[in-house]
């Protein structure tokens, strides 16, 4: 608008100049009416000629870029005008119509589907391009792999913006908020087109329809290895449940029998995918195998986490004790002052809230771990807050903390990745961006003391509202699991309710292997 009315300025001012400087010119050189004038002749002087119709022309059309300047900024201004009144008034997400108003909470439920329909897309079509990598040849799936990484960073810069709208401190609001919502609208557009782009080729690389009964192999192969280590996965976890306190393999708490109704789901759709190869429906086939590898993946990652959380528990079991005699030693209490019989107060570090804080979480560790089976990563989570709370009050830097404050935070990411990921069809938008966002606080470089804690809490916060939506949703009951209400529910929270992704691929090429009913 500024532009439009400068230009306006400047053409108002090409059109007088022309005619101050013809008024300055005729008054120079002109006289007072009724003045005689006597001009002498000389040889080569001639009397000045009238002024020609050509003069005259040139005159006039000197007056004419001018008006044509200021007719055009006078336009162009009219038009900036109206497209600002339009865009205030019928602002739309990128892509839409443009014809109707679409009111902030359509738009931020519109944001909340499109983050879990391609967080759903980015997961289905990593699970797709790892078991082709595993039989392509060198090189073959790299533009896949690319259009993968890109989503995947869309993804990302979508679920950030998410959360800074769900944070009370830094949302936006009114038009600012719009902004926000329809840039993750449009990325997550962006990046569903990319992954939609690269489907065909990809099927065409997978083959599924061309090999299935190789396929279908490798699948029960798979299949066979993980059914053989449930026993060994299921001892284990009672194992854990005897050695420390029933909080600390409360993540992995009947994730083994999530793991068998998962099998059983697969054995069913690989026994249809070879009844339907046999027949000869090739797409059906190639449909139940997806979801059956789909499953075996899920029951895989599922018996994983049992092992790592095994793993991590007794690696923070390691850590704690010379974690725990830093910390005490930093307060200026000797070590193992703070025991099961210990008064109210074993850490007399004065008056400051921060110092008896910490004294508390360490009298309490100290307490636990005198008593009996204990939650090893709980403990040293809180061994490093005390740490930390010691720093700020004065007491020193506790030191060779740094990777026991990470192992309590990563714990807690990997177990929220690994039970999203295996319930995905049923968990919603903020479960997953509190995932994401942990995941980028714990991302690569080294994070601060501060996005460590932060990072733990997001995983935990997102853990447990993907839980709330499991069971808003259902939970997968053991025994058939294709068996009524029981197999509806498992394949839903499995691959998704309606036209789930069950391929690679983006939102519009997503259903199309569908998984046939039985």
């Amino acid at each position: 608008m500024a532009h439009a009315v400068l230009g306006g300025l400047v053409a108002v001012g090409w059109l007088v100049l022309p005619l101050a400087g013809g008024a300055g010119g005729r008054s120079g050189a002109g006289v007072a009416d009724g003045a005689t004038v006597t001009v002498a002749r000389s040889e080569g002087v001639t009397a000045p000629a009238a002024p020609s119709s050509e003069a005259v022309g040139a005159t006039t059309g000197d007056l004419v870029p001018p008006l044509v300047a200021a007719g055009a900024a006078g336009a162009l201004a009219a038009y900036g005008y109206g497209r600002r009144r339009r865009r205030v008034t019928t602002r739309t997400t990128p892509g839409g119509s443009g014809h109707h108003l679409i009111s902030l909470p359509e738009l931020d439920s519109r944001t909340r589907e499109l983050l879990v329909g391609l967080d759903d897309c980015v997961r289905a079509s990593a699970e797709e391009l790892g078991c082709a990598a595993d039989r392509a040849a060198p090189g073959a799936v790299t533009p896949y792999a690319e259009a993968l990484a890109y989503a995947e960073a869309e993804l990302r810069a979508a679920f950030r913006l998410r959360q800074r709208l769900d944070d009370a401190e830094t949302a936006p609001d009114g038009d600012d908020r719009r902004d926000v919502l329809e840039e993750i609208v449009a990325r997550c557009e962006d990046a569903g087109r990319r992954l939609d782009a690269a489907a065909p080729g990809f099927d065409q690389l997978r083959a599924l329809e061309r090999e299935t009964p190789a396929a279908v192999e490798r699948a029960e192969t798979r299949f066979r290895e993980l059914a053989g280590r449930t026993p060994a996965t299921e001892a284990a976890l009672a194992a854990l449940h005897e050695r420390y306190a029933p909080g600390a393999s409360l993540p992995v708490a009947g994730d083994v029998e999530q793991a068998k109704d998962r099998l059983v789901f697969a054995g069913l759709r690989l026994n249809l995918a070879r009844q339907c190869a046999d027949r000869g429906e090739a797409t059906k086939a190639a449909a139940s195998l997806r979801a059956a590898e789909a499953a075996v993946a899920q029951a895989g990652v599922l018996l994983d986490g049992v092992d790592r959380l095994a793993d991590e528990l007794a690696t923070a079991a390691a850590r704690l004790p010379a974690a725990l005699a830093s910390a005490e030693t930093t307060s200026g209490v000797a070590p193992g002052r703070a025991t099961a019989t210990g008064g109210t107060d074993p850490f007399p570090l004065g008056g400051d809230a921060r110092l008896a804080r910490a004294g508390v979480l360490l009298a309490g560790v100290r307490r636990e771990t005198a008593s009996g089976p204990y939650d090893p990563p709980d403990a040293l989570r809180r061994v490093v807050e005390a740490a930390a709370l010691l720093s700020e009050a004065g007491k020193g830097e506790v030191p060779d903390l740094r990777d026991d404050a990470l192992l309590p935070a990563r714990g807690a990411l990997a177990a929220a990745t690994g039970f999203i990921g295996t319930h995905r069809g049923a968990v919603g938008s903020a479960a997953r961006t509190r995932l994401a966002e942990a995941e980028r606080l714990l991302g690569p470089g080294s994070p601060t003391s501060t996005a460590v804690r932060r990072a733990g809490e997001l995983a935990q916060e997102a853990r447990r509202l993907a839980e709330q939506d499991v069971r808003a949703h259902g939970s997968p009951v053991s025994g058939d699991a294709d068996a009524g209400a029981g197999g509806a529910v498992l394949g839903g929270i499995l691959l998704g309710d309606g036209e789930g992704p069950v391929s690679y691929g983006g939102p519009r090429t997503r259903g199309r292997r569908a998984t046939p009913t039985v």
